[in-house]
């Protein structure tokens, strides 16, 4: 179980009719509210394939390395990577980065079994607090 504090989004939208591969990945990231508006040159989206691309083989990235082949100011790549962080969705190991899960489906499970454990909390908590205010 994860001791980390994150904030898990999911956005209701309209699943793409397209079969295309990258519309599909943009309506994923969208629906868990990775890709902002203000993302003009879709860096998180880039940021996040290429670290879905590494998780399928086990490797790891730095900041730096992450930049690099992106082509993106090592700022924008560590601000990225800190909202990915937040959202459950990367992990760091040896001060390096990888998705949490190898793939999407594991990562989809494993974010919804996130939100079931916070629900129950929150569950136990309204119980708690109708109980005594008597409700």
């Amino acid at each position: 179980m994860r001791s980390a504090t994150y904030k898990i989004t999911i956005i209701d939208m309209r699943k793409p009719s397209s079969e295309n591969i990258n519309l599909k990945l943009q309506w994923l990231g969208s629906s868990l509210g990775l890709f902002g508006l203000r993302d003009k040159d879709k860096s998180c989206f880039r940021l996040f394939i290429e670290l879905l691309k590494a998780a399928k083989i086990g490797h790891l990235y730095s900041s730096d390395d992450l930049a690099a082949n992106l082509k993106l100011t090592r700022g924008t790549v560590v601000h990225h990577l800190n909202n990915l962080i937040k959202a459950g969705i990367v992990i760091t190991e040896k001060n390096k980065y990888i998705l949490r899960v190898n793939n999407l489906t594991e990562l989809i499970e494993e974010l919804e079994e996130d939100m079931m454990r916070a629900c129950a909390r929150l569950k136990d908590v309204a119980k708690d607090i109708d109980r005594k205010l008597g409700l």
